[in-house]
């Protein structure tokens, strides 16, 4: 498995973009403003707890934040019902948002499920291997020895 370099590569990241741009479309003329407000507040939250997760830099914190993140889908699930049951969204985008969130969830959990068994853990305990002053002394005055001792550079 190829090591990932930035969160917008995940697919539960992007999954989670789509889920709240959504969100935000379909209840762009909802009157309710403390459900609107609540709502779209969590569906940013799944997007916002996988980056941030993922750029804490350990294993650990990571996890916390995938789990709060696919707790934050079951809650826009929640309220997707609730939206359903007074009548701001009919059965179709009911549909289609609830399958989102549920995509989400499963795309969550299927990851942490695959960092949690991955021996890395985390940028914070990566050994970074310094360089060695004195080898670009001999490479900068003594061209000839440095090829000598590092053919392949």
């Amino acid at each position: 498995m190829a090591t990932v370099k930035n969160f917008e590569d995940l697919i539960c990241w992007k999954k989670a973009r789509e889920l709240t741009k959504e969100i935000y479309k379909a209840f762009k003329n909802c009157r309710d403003f403390g459900f609107k407000d609540q709502i779209q507040r969590a569906s940013v939250s799944v997007i916002s707890n996988i980056a941030e997760g993922f750029e804490r830099g350990t294993q650990q914190e990571f996890l916390n934040y995938l789990f709060i993140a696919k707790g934050s889908a079951g809650e826009v699930r929640a309220q997707l019902y609730v939206a359903l049951d007074i009548g701001y969204l009919n059965i179709e985008t009911f549909k289609y948002l609830n399958g989102l969130s549920s995509e989400c969830s499963r795309l969550i959990q299927s990851f942490s499920e695959k960092v949690k068994a991955g021996s890395c853990r985390g940028s914070q305990f990566k050994h970074i291997q310094k360089s060695d002053p004195t080898k670009d002394v001999i490479k900068k005055y003594a061209p000839e020895v440095y090829k000598r001792f590092h053919p392949n550079e």
